[in-house]
């Protein structure tokens, strides 16, 4: 089967390739031509996801999936959830600015519990499904650890002392928010498949 991610991101599809295996061939936005920058204005992560997906199945008539992700500080009220990429305000994704960011709004305070959640849009021959990945933590003081991207040097899973940065790829895809969104995905594919 053909799916096309709505990424260009190339840590998402390496993660998300490994966790559905060679039975779905997972093209790129780059794959299938397409350069444009899929707005994300949605107010929620489903929302967002959403528009990824239906942007490549209207535009270009393919099985795509999108997805969104974000962390989601107790203490601070869920934030910053949707806007987790942009926290720091400022063009792109400056995942040094907005750990900077946040653990400056974190400073003196005790509850520290956090968790990342991911929303993955499938269609599926004009069919939306929706699947959801989450993973509860905490954000550390400072920053640990130098594999993984945006929050990971900052963010300890529960049950484990490492932070998603020190835990390395294998780790992660086995137990993140995206791994487990990704799981429900490639369980429904399987199911429809057989």
């Amino acid at each position: 089967m053909k799916l096309v991610f709505a990424t260009n991101n190339a840590h998402k599809l390496e993660e998300i390739s490994s966790i559905l295996g060679d039975k779905i061939e997972l093209l790129s936005l780059k794959d299938i031509g397409c350069h444009e920058d899929i707005p994300e204005t949605a107010d929620t992560l489903e929302g967002n996801a959403l528009l990824k997906s239906s942007f490549i199945y209207r535009n270009y008539g393919l099985n795509s999936f999108g997805d969104d992700t974000g962390l989601e500080v107790e203490a601070l009220g869920g934030a910053p959830g949707v806007y987790s990429a942009r926290y720091a305000g400022g063009e792109g994704h400056d995942s040094q600015a907005n750990m900077r960011k946040l653990l400056c709004e974190l400073e003196g305070v005790e509850n520290r519990k956090a968790r990342f959640r991911t929303a993955i849009s499938l269609i599926l021959d004009g069919k939306e499904y929706l699947f959801e990945g989450i993973i509860n933590g905490e954000i550390i003081k400072e920053k640990r650890g130098d594999s993984g991207f945006g929050y990971d040097p900052i963010f300890k899973p529960e049950g484990y002392e490492q932070t998603f940065a020190e835990l390395g790829a294998e780790v992660k895809n086995e137990i993140s928010h995206r791994a487990l969104a990704v799981k429900k995905l490639a369980q429904f594919l399987k199911e429809i498949e057989e």
